[in-house]
């Protein structure tokens, strides 16, 4: 049943709600998804050239930098090596922050700064080599353009040959742009998790996880928004379920059976400790997803949890209760982390924002 076009109170009205369980206890931790080696599972180019500049790099650090690695290695903590390589500093652990083990404490990191940039930290190498090399590639092209004896036509197509790599440079730094955002405090409030337009709001008679009747909203990230992942509640991840498919287009309805993707299924931290999913799937467009959470994970409402690279689909699903309102409607622009998508009116102290 799709309720998109009924207004809040008439959506409630057309789903079965059931009381929310009372008491309900704490579930047990899933075990790690043994796809999810890393944090971008479907790999790719870039990857790999940041895992070989890597190796170079820690070979440096060896040969050169003795007295730096003695300092890391003090303030190193973790029981164990979750990565594939030596880790040296905090940038070793950058695609395996799901696997746990070695880590820094944000005082003991001297890269903690990249993370106060406006812009996505696991898009800074697309950032550098695509964005970064398309936009010196452009000027280089306005030079030979300019300056080089070759006639008017050479210098047109150089020209515009430019100018298409500096839309392109232009797009890349616009799609990996990370933006603060103020997130809405209350109880039973639930945030979008991802920026973009919803595709529909619909009925699921039966979700596996939630175990009961529940609601979908769907949202579709053009190659425009950003595409920063957060959570949509204050909540406990109990495991993660990757799933390799399809790259068809994200707004087509099958996309979200058939396409690629990984569900992040989660556990409120307030009583009565609602389960929630939340699925990122790739598009026509998007090959890579981004998740660096793994079991265990505590995160605050808003925070960020990962991204979808190069336009997709997000899907959040919510368990029907007594008291739930639907705040969004298909059609609607929604942003990530700010924009309240739902609210349980039956939750202590709901409704209360800053």
């Amino acid at each position: 049943m799709n309720i998109d076009t009924l207004p809040g109170a008439e959506r409630s009205k057309m789903i079965e709600p059931r009381q929310a369980p009372s008491g309900a206890s704490r579930l047990p931790l899933d075990p790690m998804d043994p796809q999810l080696t890393s944090i971008q599972p479907g790999g790719g180019l870039i990857v790999r050239l940041e895992l070989a500049w890597g190796r170079l790099r820690r070979w440096y650090l060896k040969t050169f930098r003795p007295r730096y690695l003695v300092r890391m290695r003090s303030k190193r903590r973790g029981e164990f090596n979750g990565c594939p390589h030596d880790v040296l500093d905090p940038r070793d652990v950058k695609f395996f922050q799901n696997q746990g083990g070695y880590y820094w404490k944000p005082q003991d990191d001297p890269f903690t700064w990249r993370d106060r940039l406006p812009f996505a930290r696991v898009g800074l190498a697309e950032l550098i080599v695509i964005g970064g090399g398309a936009i010196v590639a452009a000027i280089l092209l306005l030079i030979v353009a300019i300056r080089a004896p070759l006639g008017p036509r050479f210098a047109v197509v150089c020209g515009v040959l430019a100018v298409a790599l500096a839309v392109l440079g232009g797009f890349v730094v616009s799609f990996f742009r990370d933006p603060r955002r103020e997130i809405p405090i209350g109880a039973g409030l639930v945030v979008s998790p991802a920026d973009g337009t919803v595709l529909e709001v619909a009925e699921i008679a039966d979700d596996e996880f939630i175990g009961r009747p529940a609601i979908k909203i769907s949202i579709f990230l053009s190659i425009f928004n950003v595409h920063i992942n957060r959570m949509p509640a204050p909540g406990r991840v109990i495991g993660l379920r990757y799933r390799r498919g399809k790259m068809l287009d994200a707004r087509r309805p099958e996309s979200a059976q058939q396409n690629e993707q990984l569900a992040v299924r989660i556990e409120s931290e307030a009583p009565p400790h609602r389960r929630m999913v939340v699925r990122q799937i790739t598009g026509l467009i998007a090959r890579r997803i981004v998740c660096w959470l793994k079991p265990g994970d505590v995160l605050a409402a808003g925070e960020r949890f990962g991204m979808i690279k190069f336009g997709s689909r997000t899907e959040l699903v919510l368990p029907c209760e007594t008291g739930l309102e639907i705040t969004v409607k298909k059609g609607e622009k929604v942003q990530a982390g700010s924009t309240i998508v739902a609210r349980y009116r039956d939750s202590p102290a709901a409704g209360e924002t800053s």
